[in-house]
């Protein structure tokens, strides 16, 4: 029941994606449009597609311009206006699609795309939830002892924002790296995750590379001011040990949303993608959330 799909965003960028449907459904169904993370792809969250999915949900997942299987040239570089309107574009061909019930179509997002979903929501009233997890919302301020790799870090992104200026290529940093190496991660934990996708030896489209020009779009980013003005249900899950996207920033997101609802889970931020017993647990209680706005059958 899934099949690849094409959908254009902002005139001229080509997007790709794969439309999971429910077995069974004689009428429209509920959907959900799921939205991945800096730097990641849509390969990584076919689990999750699978499990809403089964859950009675139509589910559109896809790569934002110039990652995966979409188009986009240069490659692996982060925009975040851009990402944004092709989300809305995702919205927009999921809802013109028959069997799909455009009236109740939710969000769901993962770090980054947890901050993209709210931002979206937040101009479209149309939309039914949201679901944001271990959601970005403004970098933390750089632990002691790391205030030299953050300057280094800075140098790098303004470097390659000045190449991206000029028209020139990437400057490519790892999205992670180990210690002393410079990334725009390098923590144990996220260095643990890496090891783990190498070891499981599966192809997959993520590449462990970005352009680090995108992380000065996401210093202008503030997802807090659009949470204030959402009107659909949120649901933000977090991780009490986060270290990429800290609990002191992510609960701000729950708590200015006027139909905010919050809710955290022992672990770091990398366990949300690593461990399947939190990730069976974390969306057990998402989809319980979505059948509570959106109505579906849930197993």
């Amino acid at each position: 029941m899934r099949r690849r799909v094409t959908f254009t965003s902002g005139g001229d960028a080509t997007c790709v994606g794969y439309l999971y449907r429910p077995a069974g459904t004689t009428s429209p169904a509920p959907a959900v449009v799921l939205a991945h993370g800096f730097s990641g792809t849509m390969d990584r969250l076919f689990p999750h597609a699978e499990r809403f999915t089964d859950a009675g949900f139509a589910t559109l997942v896809f790569d934002y311009r110039s990652f995966g299987e979409s188009g986009g040239e240069p490659r692996q570089v982060v925009d975040v206006a851009g990402q944004q309107e092709d989300l809305r574009a995702a919205v927009a061909w999921l809802r013109a699609q028959e069997g799909i019930a455009a009236d109740r179509v939710a969000l769901w997002g993962n770090s980054l795309g947890g901050a993209h979903v709210i931002a979206v929501a937040a101009d479209d009233p149309a939309i039914a939830a949201v679901v944001a997890q271990i959601p970005f919302n403004g970098f933390p301020k750089a632990p002691p002892g790391q205030s030299r790799r953050a300057l280094r870090l800075l140098g790098a992104i303004l470097w390659d924002a000045l190449r991206g200026k000029l028209g020139l290529s990437p400057a490519y940093l790892p999205m992670i790296g180990g210690p002393g190496q410079l990334a725009v991660v390098a923590t144990p934990d996220a260095q643990r995750h890496l090891e783990i996708l190498a070891g499981a030896g599966e192809r997959t489209l993520w590449r462990n590379q970005v352009a680090p020009r995108g992380l000065l779009g996401m210093m202008r980013f503030h997802p807090v001011e659009y949470a204030a003005r959402l009107t659909a249900p949120l649901l933000v899950c977090i991780a009490t040990e986060d270290r990429e996207t800290p609990e002191h920033t992510t609960r701000q997101l729950a708590e200015r949303a006027p139909r905010g609802t919050l809710r955290r889970y022992p672990g770091t931020h990398f366990d949300f993608y690593t461990d399947p017993t939190m990730r069976e647990r974390v969306l057990a209680g998402q989809i319980a959330f979505l059948q509570e706005h959106l109505g579906c059958r849930v197993y």
